[in-house]
């Protein structure tokens, strides 16, 4: 089950096949883009048909090895839930907090993203490092300079969230879907209670062997 919450409270409330009806998420501030450097294009030598059928044969090969070191009956465990995955000691940062003091938040902690809370303590947002350099000149990991800005006027909002027992699968699908880098996992309450990433998903793949992410 997922939620969208806004600076007004919660927006929409359901499945992840009804999320695409809602308009996505967008940044309060501009985003500066990168600029392009160049594009390096490297020539590929096709091989010929004797080429060919030898690196097929060599491929052949290499598969029947890796099957054979597979073992006969793969047992798949249990589908993993957000409330196993996901972080629970939480770094958050308040919608009135000054961008500075945000992307302290984000170095100390070193993390990537914080979930905004207003000062009801609601989730209405999501703040990246990308949101914030648009305000902030850093020389070596430190504010130089900075623009008298308010998380609130740079945070991703409404931000896209999912209840505890979500599967990891239908949240990766959200983060490839709307250009996501964390979900934060909200309580039936509507009260933040954890946040998944990327790494969180990639490190449950990695460690918990084996893992039933497929149906």
């Amino acid at each position: 089950m997922f939620a969208i919450y806004g600076t007004s409270g919660p927006i929409y409330q359901g499945t992840l096949e009804n999320l695409p009806r809602i308009s996505p998420v967008v940044r309060r501030g501009p985003v500066i883009a990168a600029r392009r450097i160049g594009d390096q294009i490297e020539e590929v030598v096709l091989p010929t048909d004797s080429g060919a059928t030898e690196a097929s044969a060599l491929g052949g090969q290499a598969v029947e090895a890796y099957k054979a070191m597979l073992p006969q009956n793969i047992e798949r465990g249990p589908l993993y839930h957000a409330n196993q995955i996901m972080q629970r000691q939480l770094v958050t940062v308040n919608a009135d907090d000054d961008v500075a003091r945000a992307w302290r938040v984000l170095v100390e902690h070193q993390i990537h993203q914080a979930p905004v809370l207003d000062s009801g303590q609601r989730l209405i947002g999501i703040v990246s490092e990308r949101d914030l350099l648009t305000t902030l000149n850093v020389d070596d990991g430190q504010v130089r300079d900075v623009l008298a800005r308010r998380v609130s006027d740079v945070m991703t909002t409404p931000v896209v969230a999912a209840s505890p027992v979500t599967d990891i699968r239908r949240i990766a699908r959200v983060m490839l879907d709307r250009d996501v880098e964390g979900v934060p996992i909200v309580n039936d309450a509507g009260t933040l209670v954890g946040f998944v990433s990327h790494s969180d998903i990639m490190r449950a793949i990695v460690t918990d062997p084996p893992l039933s992410i497929w149906r």
